[in-house]
């Protein structure tokens, strides 16, 4: 079964609050409006009132269940400036200038984040990513011990055994141009902590290259071989229950046939379900061309290492790729004991 059908009970049982900077898009409003169907919680839509009830009129969509907010009209700014003031000082920002920035939806609904208004934010539906990630990541802080934030896409196939039960979750395709061997061993650790969070299945991960296992000794494969080491040593230093190899070629990755005919050996050799990858261009392209021509379910970019879910969807996003991308920031949310309440022994 896909992902999303598996993730919906679970977030009717703890219903969140996510909240959508860019209220007057008709994609925004659609998937606000299936959220509220499915009971999965209140969304709230950030921008001029009259503006998104014409817009609903027009589009024939309920606004019952929905919350709208113009944050030019809030009774939270000034505290909401002096919060982030409070937080930008230090790089020179005056409270006046926190002032006019709370005016800006994408920085409005990180504070909201920030401050228990709600429990998500999903941001980037008419914004580049630059402009939509800027105030995200000035607010939200990075989870303890995590030093790179990145971004991950998950690829839903409806029937295609892959993956965990048709699902792959790919990093990073949205924020670092080219990391270093540390950052991919951040990518690879902060990927699998969301994917195991959301699956309940052991992270099987493949840094993957253009060669495998010493194949190639060129810079770029030598630098996946050390992020998989990186990553390695990481893990086996704490709780996390997570299966690590590289460097690997995609298709020794995710087919057991041919990892075999490839002597590629080992527990995620042909059963990869997160997959790194070396730089953004590899992995944008990568999901992107599987979006497209294979016809899965693409929901991202959700940010890892943030003590936050977030999302920064792409502007060629539709109302379902919102939607989903929703329920994965809400279902991060949930406590993972209260996700998978028959387990016991939760790692830390």
């Amino acid at each position: 079964m896909p992902l999303l059908p598996r993730l919906l009970p679970k977030l009717q049982r703890h219903p969140k609050r996510i909240v959508f900077p860019e209220g007057a898009d008709h994609r925004i409003l659609q998937a606000a409006r299936q959220w509220v169907t499915g009971r999965l919680g209140v969304p709230v839509l950030l921008g001029n009132r009259t503006e998104i009830k014409q817009l609903a009129q027009q589009l024939h969509v309920n606004l019952e269940g929905i919350r709208i907010l113009d944050p030019s009209r809030s009774d939270e700014t000034e505290s909401f400036a002096a919060h982030l003031h409070e937080l930008r000082e230090a790089k020179g920002m005056t409270l006046e200038e926190a002032r006019e920035a709370v005016r800006d939806h994408t920085t409005f609904a990180a504070l909201m984040v920030m401050n228990n208004h709600v429990e998500a934010v999903v941001a980037g539906a008419t914004q580049s990513a630059s402009n939509s990630l800027r105030p995200i990541l000035q607010i939200i802080p990075k989870l303890e011990g995590v030093r790179t934030v990145s971004s991950l896409m998950i690829l839903d196939f409806d029937e295609k055994q892959i993956g965990s039960s048709g699902t792959l979750f790919m990093a990073d395709c949205g924020v670092l141009p080219n990391p270093s061997a540390e950052q991919l061993a951040d990518i690879a650790v902060s990927t699998g902590i969301i994917a195991q969070h959301l699956t309940n299945e052991t992270p099987r991960i493949a840094l993957l290259s253009y060669a495998s296992h010493g194949s190639s000794e060129e810079p770029s494969v030598l630098k996946m071989r050390e992020a998989t080491r990186l990553a390695q040593t990481r893990v086996s230093g704490s709780d996390l229950d997570f299966a690590i190899d590289g460097e690997l070629q995609l298709d020794a990755a995710i087919d057991r046939h041919i990892a075999s005919a490839k002597r590629v050996d080992s527990p995620v050799a042909g059963r990869a379900n997160v997959l790194v990858f070396p730089d953004l261009n590899s992995g944008n392209i990568g999901f992107k061309l599987v979006q497209h021509i294979a016809g899965a379910n693409a929901f991202g970019q959700i940010l890892t290492g943030l003590t936050k879910p977030a999302a920064e969807i792409s502007r060629g996003s539709s109302a379902h790729d919102v939607f989903g991308a929703a329920v994965v920031c809400g279902v991060q949310a949930i406590d993972r004991a209260e996700l998978f309440p028959a387990l016991e022994n939760f790692p830390e």
